[in-house]
């Protein structure tokens, strides 16, 4: 995951995206249960799939987006480079039929899992892979979405907390990521930390891959 102290995710790429992580994963994962799925992704819900489809929870840190999702009756697989944190989530949501694997931005290779999907999150991870990083990732996970499928990006601004490893991204640069390789912005929102830090706040974006109908115009 990354800093899912607000929402969810560890540092996902390369390993210096995961510092500072397995350290801390006993402290962190009772700090990433302490708010829900729809404590983060509120502004947004309207926009997860409604119907039980494929999703993939890119640095899913201790699985509560992940079982979420599979609550609502979702196929989700669950991807966490932090074996200290992919261990508590394993343990955490045992009964929640999440599919754990253990994969790395930008590439994200899912050997186990070919196909596409209905949707992809990056919460609190896309600040952890750096500009070539980010441009890498987004091409990759434009190829992993359906026609319409919808990519959740949560962003972390504010102070770095010490030994990680993180960028300040911007909306405005993820959105024209997004649009290079044929997602559209649906959703931007902004909202403040969940757990009052000071200095700290969110952007919300969801890009949306170009539907079957849209891509025959």
């Amino acid at each position: 995951m990354s800093d899912q102290s607000a929402p969810a995710g560890s540092g996902i790429g390369p390993a210096r995206g995961t510092a500072g992580y397995a350290e801390a994963a006993d402290a962190l994962a009772v700090q990433y249960e302490e708010v829900t799925f729809g404590d983060v992704h509120g502004d947004v819900l309207q926009l997860v799939p409604a119907e039980p489809g494929r999703i993939l929870d890119v640095g899913a840190g201790t699985g509560r987006d992940a079982a979420a999702l599979a609550a609502r009756g979702h196929r989700v697989v669950a991807v966490e480079p932090t074996a200290e944190l992919r261990a508590h989530g394993q343990r955490i949501h045992a009964d929640s039929g999440i599919d754990w694997v253990d994969d790395v931005l930008p590439d994200l290779v899912l050997s186990r899992h070919t196909g596409r999907f209905d949707a992809v999150f990056a919460t609190a991870v896309w600040m952890h892979v750096d500009a070539e990083e980010r441009r890498r990732a987004m091409a990759r996970i434009a190829t992993l979405l359906v026609p319409g499928g919808r990519f959740f990006v949560n962003l972390r601004h504010g102070p770095v907390p010490d030994g990680r490893h993180m960028f300040d991204v911007s909306p405005a640069e993820t959105t024209e990521l997004g649009a290079a390789y044929g997602l559209q912005t649906v959703h931007r929102s902004e909202r403040p930390d969940l757990h009052g830090r000071d200095g700290v706040r969110w952007s919300c974006l969801v890009l949306q891959a170009a539907d079957a109908a849209d891509s025959l115009n």
